[in-house]
C-alpha cells in the first residue's frame, strides 16, 4: 500500500522534506502543488520556528495555529521522527528507499554525524536527488554559520543597501533570503529530475541561500569587480526612473494615512504626469534629477488633495505607473489576486477552514493547486508507518516507546 498519489505533472515523484522554517519548506510546497507526494519530517523535540510565528488563527499562538506554517507546508503528509535516536534513523533510511528527492536544511555536518548525509543515503538509493539548503553551503570557511534569512541578507549585502542614504541601514522586511532561495532550489530540482530521467543518475544540490541571493545584485557586484563604485543606499530613488517614490495622499475616512507609489520610466510618462501636477513637461531625465526635490514637493501637493485610490486611477489612466499602498485588508480583497486564484480555502481538522496561497505559476496545461492543509504535528505517523512501510501495530508501539516519534 502507499499514500494517495497527487495529480499533476509531478504525480509519482516522492519527496522527503526535512527542511524547516520557510526557505526549504517552500520548495516542497511547490512540488506538492503539482502532484508530488511530500512527507514533511519534523523533530518531536525541536519545534519548527515557523509553527510559532504569527499570524495565528483567532490570534491565538500555538504550534497548530500559525498561518505561516500552514501556508508553506500545505499539501504535505506529516511524520515526526527524532533523528538522534537509532530507531528513527532506521525508519528514515527505509523512507529514503521510497523517495526520489530528499530536501534538508541542517547545518553542514549534522546529517553526517548520524550517517544520513548524501554519500550514505546514496548507498541506499543510487539515483537519489538530494537538496541541502543552508545559508552558506556545505563547504568553505563559513559553512558552520547558521541562522535565518535576515542573517543571510546581511551576508549577501542586501541589508546594507536598504534604507535612506543619510541613515543607518534599515534592511528589507523579514528573512529576505528565504524568498529568492526557494526559486533557485526549485529550478535546480526540476533540472535534476530531468537529468535523472535521461541518464538514471542521481544529483546532489548544495545550495547556499546567501550566494543565490547575490545573483539579484549581479550587475552591482560586477561593476565593483571591474573597478566601478559600490552601490549605496538611496531610499526610494532609482537611477533609471525619475521621479520615483511614495507620496502622501488625503487621509481616509478612518483618519489613517494613505500613500501612492509613482514611477516615471520614460519622457512620455513624465509629460503625462507633468500636465496634471502643473510641472514643466519638457524636462529631460537629467533635468528632473537636478530638480528632484522641487518636483517631489509638487507631486506631494497634488497627491495630498486626493485619496490614494483616486490618484492611482487618474495616473494609470494616463499611462503613468502608480499604485496605492495596500494594507492587508486591501491585499486580501485585491481583484488581481482574486482573478489569478491566489487564495485557497481548505478544510482544516482543528480550525474548520484555513486559507493558503496558491501556486505562483499558472500553467495552462498542468494547473497546480494545494491538495490539503498542512499536517498537524505527527498527524500521519500511523498512516505512513503502516500503509507505506508496512509496520505492524506492535512495531509502531515499540517505535513510539523508544522515543523515536515523540
Amino acid at each position: 500500500m502507499t499514500l494517495p498519489e497527487g495529480t499533476g505533472p509531478l504525480a509519482g515523484v516522492n519527496v522527503l522534506d526535512l527542511s524547516w522554517i520557510v526557505a526549504g519548506p517552500t520548495v516542497g510546497r511547490a512540488l506538492t502543488d503539482y502532484g508530488a507526494t511530500v512527507i514533511r519530517v519534523e523533530s518531536p523535540s525541536r519545534v519548527d520556528t515557523a509553527r510559532v510565528v504569527a499570524p495565528f488563527h483567532a490570534d491565538e499562538p500555538g504550534v497548530e495555529n500559525s498561518g505561516l506554517y500552514v501556508n508553506v507546508n500545505a499539501g504535505k503528509w506529516g511524520l515526526t521522527l527524532d533523528l538522534r535516536i537509532s530507531e528513527a534513523q532506521e525508519i528514515f533510511r527505509r523512507l529514503v528507499v521510497w523517495a526520489d528527492i530528499v530536501c534538508e536544511s541542517f547545518t553542514a555536518g549534522v546529517l553526517s554525524r548520524w550517517q544520513l548525509d548524501e554519500p550514505n543515503l546514496r548507498r541506499l538509493k543510487p539515483d537519489l536527488i538530494m537538496l541541502s539548503s543552508t545559508l552558506l553551503g556545505q563547504t568553505g570557511p563559513y559553512n558552520q554559520v547558521s541562522g535565518f534569512g535576515s542573517q543571510g541578507a546581511g551576508m549577501a549585502g542586501v541589508q546594507d543597501l536598504t534604507g535612506w542614504a543619510d541613515r543607518p541601514p534599515a534592511g528589507p522586511y523579514g528573512p529576505y533570503t528565504d524568498y529568492p532561495a526557494p526559486r533557485f532550489s526549485l529550478t535546480a530540482l526540476l533540472a535534476a529530475l530531468d537529468h535523472r530521467n535521461r541518464t538514471g543518475e542521481g544529483v546532489f544540490i548544495d545550495q547556499a541561500q546567501a550566494e543565490g541571493t547575490l545573483q539579484l545584485l549581479a550587475p552591482a557586484l560586477i561593476n565593483v569587480k571591474n573597478g566601478g563604485p559600490a552601490l549605496e543606499r538611496r531610499g526610494n530613488d532609482d537611477p533609471q526612473m525619475t521621479p520615483h517614490g511614495v507620496f502622501p495622499c488625503r487621509r481616509t475616512s478612518d483618519r489613517s494615512e494613505s500613500w501612492v507609489a509613482i514611477a516615471v520610466a520614460s519622457d512620455e510618462q513624465w509629460r503625462a504626469l507633468a500636465e496634471v501636477i502643473g510641472a514643466n513637461p519638457s524636462l529631460t531625465i537629467g533635468e528632473r534629477r537636478e530638480q528632484q526635490a522641487a518636483i517631489e514637493a509638487t507631486i506631494s501637493n497634488w497627491t495630498a488633495q486626493r485619496s490614494a485610490a483616486d490618484a492611482e486611477e487618474a495616473l494609470q489612466a494616463l499611462g503613468v505607473s502608480a499604485h496605492r499602498l495596500s494594507n492587508t485588508e486591501d491585499a486580501a480583497n485585491d481583484p488581481q489576486l482574486a482573478h489569478r486564484g491566489h487564495f485557497h480555502r481548505l478544510p482544516h481538522t482543528l480550525h474548520g477552514e484555513t486559507t493558503v496561497e496558491g501556486p505562483r505559476y499558472l500553467h495552462s496545461e498542468t494547473p497546480g493547486r494545494p491538495q490539503r492543509p498542512a499536517p498537524l504535528y505527527g498527524e500521519h505517523n500511523r498512516q505512513i508507518l503502516s500503509e507505506l512501510l508496512g509496520l505492524s501495530d506492535e512495531e509502531i508501539e515499540h517505535l513510539a516507546a523508544s522515543g523515536a516519534l515523540s
